[in-house]
C-alpha cells in the first residue's frame, strides 16, 4: 500500500506539464503509434500546459495588486484568504486517503469503457485532485471514508457521461477531432442551459456573436492587444495606480490576451495525432465504436471569448464580494476565473454576449461556496500541516469548480441532520443536467444527419 501511495504521490508531484504528456505518450504507444511520433505530441503537450500555465499566473501576478488595491479602497473586511486552486489541490492530496483516488478513477473509466457506457478514455488523470477535494468535505461532514470515495464515484461517473454530451460541441467548437473535456468545470453549463434557453427568446441576443462578431462590429478596440490594454487601464485606474503602474498593467494585460490564441495552437498541434491514432486503434477493433479522449480545459485557450468572458468576470467577482450578502471570502488567488467562463463558453455556445450576462449571474455562486468550503479546508489544513496558516486563519477558494455540483453532492450528508438545501439544489441541478445532454445530443445527431445527407 506505501509503494503505491508513494509512486501516486511522485507521479503527481510531477504537475500536469510532465504528468498528462506522459500519459499521452504511454497512450499513443499503446494504440500503435511510432515512438517519435508519440514523444514529440506529448512534449509538445508539456509545451502547451507549460505555456498556459505561465500566461495564467503572469496575468494573475498582474491583475491581483490592482484587486487588493480596489478592496483596500472600498474598505471591506473579508477573513477567508484565497488560496487559489493550487492550494486546494494541495490541501486535498494531504487528505490520508488522497492516493486511492487515482486507482478508483481510472478503474471507473475502464470498467464503464468495457460495458459501452463511455466513449471518452480520460488523459487528465492529474486533476483526479478535484473528486478527493469533494471526498475531503464529505468526509468531514460524516467522518465516514468510505462514504467520501462513494461520492467521488458518482462524480467521476458524471465527468465521463457530460464528456461523452459534450464532445461534439466540443470538437465543433475547438477544431480539434477527438477531443473532449472532463474537467468537472463544465458541470456549471448544466444550470446555464436554462437562463441560456431564455436569453435567446430576446431577438438580439439569438444571434451568433463571438469575437470575431466583436471585431467586425468595433474593430482594431475588438483586437486582443488593444482590448487588453483598455481593460488593464481601466483596472489601473480603478486600484487608483499611478500613471506609470496603470500603463505597465494595460501592456501586461495586452501581453496575456494576445499570447493565449498562440498558445493555444500547440495543443492542437499535439492532440490532433493522438485523437487520430486512438481513433484508428478502436475502428480496428471496434468498428460501432469510437473513443475520444478526454483533456482539461487549456486546449480552449484559443477561444477569444472565454478570455474575454474571464476579464470580465474580474471586477464583477469583486464587485459582489464587497457587498454580497453571506460572503466572507476576498478573490485574491482564484481572481482568474476560467471556470466560469469556459461553463458559459459552451452553455451559451460562444455568443459572448449571453457569455457575459451567464458570468454576471452566476459570479456570486461561486463566493457563496468558497465560503462554505472554508471550515473543510481549513480543517485538513491545520490538521496535516499542508500548509501553514496562522491562528485563527481561514483557507479556501473563490473560483471552486463546479460550485453547484460541488457544494451539493459534497453536502448530501447533511440531511441526517435536517438540513435539505443540498438536495434541492442537487435536484435542480440534476434536472437541468438531463435538459441540457439531450439539448447536446440532439445537435450532434441532427449535424450528423445532415452531414450524412450533405454526402
Amino acid at each position: 500500500m506505501n509503494i503505491l501511495q508513494d509512486s501516486v504521490t511522485f507521479l503527481l508531484s510531477l504537475g500536469a506539464a510532465v504528468f498528462v504528456p506522459i500519459i499521452i505518450i504511454v497512450a499513443g504507444l499503446l494504440v500503435g503509434m511510432k515512438v517519435k511520433d508519440a514523444i514529440s505530441a506529448g512534449i509538445t503537450l508539456g509545451v502547451a500546459f507549460s505555456g498556459m500555465t505561465m500566461l495564467i499566473s503572469y496575468m494573475t501576478t498582474a491583475i491581483t495588486p490592482a484587486a487588493q488595491a480596489m478592496s483596500k479602497t472600498i474598505g471591506v473586511n473579508l477573513p477567508i484568504t484565497d488560496g487559489g486552486w493550487t492550494t486546494m489541490s494541495t490541501i486535498s492530496w494531504s487528505w490520508p486517503w488522497a492516493f486511492l483516488m487515482f486507482p478508483i478513477a481510472v478503474g471507473i473509466n475502464i470498467l464503464l469503457i468495457v460495458l459501452k457506457q463511455t466513449e471518452t478514455f480520460n488523459a487528465d488523470l492529474w486533476n483526479v485532485w478535484g473528486k478527493i477535494f469533494t471526498a475531503v468535505a464529505v468526509y468531514f461532514i460524516t467522518g465516514q471514508v468510505w462514504l467520501a470515495f462513494v461520492f467521488a464515484a458518482i462524480q467521476t461517473v458524471f465527468e465521463l457521461k457530460t464528456a461523452d454530451f459534450h464532445q461534439h460541441r466540443v470538437e465543433t467548437m475547438s477544431g480539434i477531432p477527438g477531443v473532449t473535456i472532463t474537467h468537472r468545470m463544465v458541470f456549471l453549463a448544466a444550470p446555464m442551459y436554462p437562463i441560456d434557453w431564455l436569453l435567446r427568446k430576446i431577438p438580439a441576443l439569438n444571434k451568433d456573436f463571438n469575437a470575431a462578431d466583436l471585431r467586425d462590429k468595433v474593430g482594431i478596440f475588438a483586437e486582443n492587444h488593444i482590448l487588453g490594454f483598455i481593460l488593464g487601464i481601466l483596472f489601473g485606474v480603478l486600484a487608483r495606480f499611478d500613471i506609470a503602474a496603470t500603463l505597465s498593467l494595460g501592456v501586461q494585460a495586452a501581453t496575456a490576451l494576445t499570447l493565449f490564441p498562440v498558445i493555444s495552437k500547440y495543443f492542437m498541434q499535439a492532440l490532433e495525432p493522438i485523437s487520430n491514432a486512438i481513433s484508428e486503434f478502436m475502428q480496428k477493433r471496434f468498428s460501432d465504436r469510437q473513443l475520444f479522449v478526454g483533456l482539461d480545459w487549456p486546449f480552449l485557450g484559443g477561444a477569444n471569448e472565454i478570455w474575454l468572458a474571464v476579464i470580465w468576470t474580474i471586477p464583477i467577482t469583486l464587485a459582489f464580494s464587497f457587498f454580497l450578502p453571506g460572503n466572507e471570502i476576498l478573490p485574491f488567488a482564484g481572481i482568474i476565473n476560467v471556470c466560469i467562463a469556459v461553463a458559459a463558453y459552451f452553455a451559451s455556445k460562444g455568443n459572448i454576449i449571453r457569455m457575459i450576462i451567464q458570468c454576471t449571474i452566476f459570479a456570486p455562486v461561486f463566493l457563496w461556496v468558497g465560503t462554505a468550503f472554508a471550515p473543510f479546508m481549513t480543517q485538513l489544513a491545520n490538521e496535516t500541516h499542508a500548509i501553514k496558516l496562522s491562528d485563527g486563519q481561514l483557507i479556501s477558494n473563490s473560483s471552486i469548480d463546479a460550485p453547484i455540483f460541488t457544494y451539493a453532492l459534497s453536502h448530501l450528508a447533511l440531511i441526517a441532520r435536517g438540513s435539505w438545501l443540498p438536495l434541492v439544489v442537487f435536484v435542480v441541478w440534476l434536472a437541468c443536467f438531463v435538459i441540457y445532454s439531450r439539448a447536446l445530443i440532439r445537435e450532434r445527431d441532427a449535424d450528423r444527419a445532415a452531414a450524412e445527407a450533405a454526402a
